[in-house]
């Protein structure tokens, strides 16, 4: 009885919650990269098939949508690689790398950029997406100076 009373004590001391936590958070980043991992085979299988498509069939002005819609899916692989490596840079180190996460957020909007229907696309939306660029710009631009001084 006065075992189970100390182990219910200790369960309520700070460092065995926090190890406990930490366990919880490396079990989830770890989930987490292997969904990851299961994007990624799903996107470049997608990938596959698209090209195969367009491949096979007759060219009519292959420099088109089609060619747009190939490099957004090849930006989605990117992206998702580089999620899977913020994942595991954190349980590398149990920190999230901000660097990373700038960068990754930057491929993004840039893919948005990149795949932008300009017919169906208003000058608020390009307001906003020149904003966004900005804003990561200018926290890379920070994180990097920060880390590497000059």
């Amino acid at each position: 009885m006065w075992r189970r009373i100390s182990r219910l004590k200790a369960l309520g001391e700070n460092s065995t919650f926090l190890k406990g936590i930490h366990g919880f958070e490396q079990w989830v980043a770890k989930a987490m990269s292997l969904g990851m991992v299961v994007v990624i085979l799903v996107a470049v299988f997608d990938l596959g098939i698209v090209l195969i498509k367009e491949v096979t069939q007759p060219p009519d002005g292959f420099l088109g949508k089609s060619l747009i819609n190939i490099f957004g899916l090849f930006l989605n692989v990117l992206i998702a690689l580089e999620i899977l490596e913020n994942i595991t840079a954190y349980l590398r180190k149990n920190v999230v790398q901000v660097e990373l996460v700038v960068v990754t957020s930057i491929i993004a909007v840039a893919r948005k950029i990149i795949i932008l229907d300009f017919e169906k696309t208003t000058g608020l939306d390009v307001i906003g997406l020149a904003i966004a660029i900005l804003s990561l710009s200018i926290s890379y631009w920070i994180i990097r100076s920060i880390r590497e001084p000059s």
